[in-house]
């Protein structure tokens, strides 16, 4: 098919659809085409039953239906007279696509989980599930193997960012592992083989992941969000995290609304059973993570003055923990500058991460400066919207009748500023970094961050659900040289994470940068702006003007 580009912008016809959240379009037979809505979001989350309302529209009649909701996959034939629809995550079916959007869309015949037995395409087209639970698949683990390994060999000579293979042979490289394929008894093998073998790349993001291999059940422990010491023979809780109750990422189990368990008291029982120093608490909470549970605490170990409490264990206390040390450092920093100071932290260069540059940076932009914290950033994108508001320069004052002036551009923090760097920070956080010393911002400190800048973009996926990355682009700059990859972002100040100190309380990385950053400040004050003299035209001309 060619398309005819020129004067394509005066062919476009706006069709009779509202407009709403659209994320694909498939077409149908003649003047049919079907539209998947995504749900429209809610205080609670999704509103609706889970996954897209799929949209029917006819150009001929000039009209829009609506004809299934909660679609989590969709396919047209060839023909357009038949679709594959998917709703939930079992459920299958084969519908003749004339009865879309003929009743408003009703939802799919209930079938057994599984899409099993009762159901089926019935004649003419009907709809019902497709029995995919009776469907069985013959697999010679051997033959796959070996089909995989030449696969991922071609996928690194089609994708991999440069043709020369960063100067590696592939072809003789395939031939020199082959015959490992002879000893691989387990997918872990082949995994490991892949590993090796695509090291020769040299490059970072070679991720290996997936594929088909044995998934024993998993019985997620409960976790209370909380540290715990042994005295006097029971536990006793030694710290207890705080969350936000309206994030359901950050549920602090013990200081929920009417549950305000404090650090010092004592877990006496857990779900009715006594529990002592002898016991091992993770045990007690094994499989209720998620459910409600009973425990008794009090402020005694013998349980006078004790009451009962229902919470509610996370599954993880990752998100909780990592709150406390962010939280942790903000509040240093700003007890180490006398308030002068602002603490931002950037954990990944993707949705996280910006949300958390603009929760913390945009309440804090009165500061007089600021840290700027990237170490462990987990990388996404390229993080140049961070650097652009880091660097926004002063340009003028918008003074009110009543109120303080406001500085414009608003949204801007005007003073001094240093980022903290690690060797655990990559990818989008080598470059965050990497563009923040390129623009002069200011100085990293810490250590050299990890050093993989490239796109990890997976080959087409392996016949048993895995796949391999194969870098597909990679970064170079102005001068013709190639950035960061296999190198990292330099530390300006170099000052090591030492574990003692870190024992002590203390982080020398932070401590650093809040005493270079108050050195710049005393160096270089920030200017304090006058207001003029407010304008008199009134003012009677000078003499020998002529006026």
């Amino acid at each position: 098919m060619r398309i005819d580009l020129e004067g394509i912008d005066q062919r476009i016809v706006a069709l009779p659809i509202p407009a709403r959240n659209f994320i694909n379009l498939e077409v149908g037979k003649a003047n049919i085409i079907y539209l998947l809505e995504f749900p429209p979001a809610s205080p609670g989350g999704f509103a609706g039953p889970p996954g897209f309302t799929l949209h029917k529209f006819d150009l001929e009649k000039r009209k829009l239906d609506k004809a299934m909701d909660g679609i989590t996959s969709f396919e047209v034939s060839a023909n357009g007279e038949k679709a594959l629809v998917r709703q939930g995550f079992t459920n299958w079916l084969i519908t003749a696509t004339a009865t879309l959007g003929a009743g408003g869309g009703a939802p799919m015949p209930p079938g057994p989980p599984g899409g099993g037995p009762g159901g089926g395409a019935g004649p003419g087209g009907g709809t019902g599930p497709l029995k995919v639970a009776e469907m069985e698949v013959y697999v010679d683990p051997k033959a796959e193997w070996k089909q995989m390994y030449h696969e991922i060999w071609r996928g690194h000579r089609d994708f991999f960012y440069a043709p020369n293979a960063h100067g590696l042979d592939l072809q003789a490289a395939e031939k020199q592992y082959a015959p490992y394929l002879n000893a691989v008894a387990h997918r872990s093998d082949l995994s490991y083989l892949f590993t090796e073998m695509s090291n020769q790349l040299t490059i970072g993001h070679m991720f290996i992941r997936g594929g088909d291999r044995p998934s024993p059940a998993f019985v997620p422990g409960g976790l209370l969000g909380a540290d715990y010491k042994i005295e006097n023979g029971r536990y006793r809780f030694a710290k207890v995290y705080n969350g936000e109750s309206w994030n359901p990422n950050l549920r602090a189990p013990l200081t929920a609304p009417g549950v305000n368990v404090k650090a010092g008291e004592y877990l006496l029982a857990v779900g009715g059973r006594n529990l002592t120093a002898t016991d091992n608490v993770y045990q007690a909470l094994e499989s209720k993570a998620n459910k409600q549970v009973v425990l008794r605490v009090g402020p005694n170990a013998d349980g006078t003055g004790s009451r009962e409490v229902t919470v509610v264990p996370a599954g993880s206390e990752t998100a909780l923990r990592n709150l406390d040390w962010v939280e942790g450092n903000r509040r240093k920093v700003d007890q180490l500058s006398g308030g002068k100071l602002a603490y931002v932290y950037v954990p990944d260069t993707g949705g996280g991460g910006y949300t958390s540059f603009n929760r913390y940076f945009f309440a804090q932009t009165q500061k007089q400066g600021a840290v700027i914290d990237e170490r462990f950033n987990g990388g996404g994108a390229l993080a140049d919207y961070i650097v652009e508001y880091l660097s926004r320069p002063l340009l003028n004052f918008i003074h009110f009748r009543d109120g303080r002036s406001m500085p414009t551009p608003l949204g801007a923090l005007y003073g001094p500023k240093a980022m903290i760097v690690n060797e655990m920070a990559g990818s989008g956080g080598d470059a965050l970094p990497w563009y923040f010393r390129k623009m002069k911002i200011g100085p990293t400190i810490g250590k050299r961050t990890w050093g993989g800048l490239v796109a990890n973009q997976p080959l087409p996926q392996l016949m048993d659900g895995g796949f391999v990355t194969s870098p597909d682009a990679a970064i170079y700059g102005l001068n013709g040289e190639w950035e960061v990859e296999n190198v990292g972002t330099p530390a300006d100040i170099e000052v090591e994470f030492d574990p003692a100190m870190w024992r002590q309380g203390r982080d020398p990385q932070l401590e650093k940068t809040v005493e270079w950053l108050l050195e710049e400040l005393r160096k270089n004050p920030q200017p304090q702006y006058k207001l003029p003299a407010f304008p008199n035209y009134q003012k009677p001309a000078a003499a020998g003007s002529g006026n």
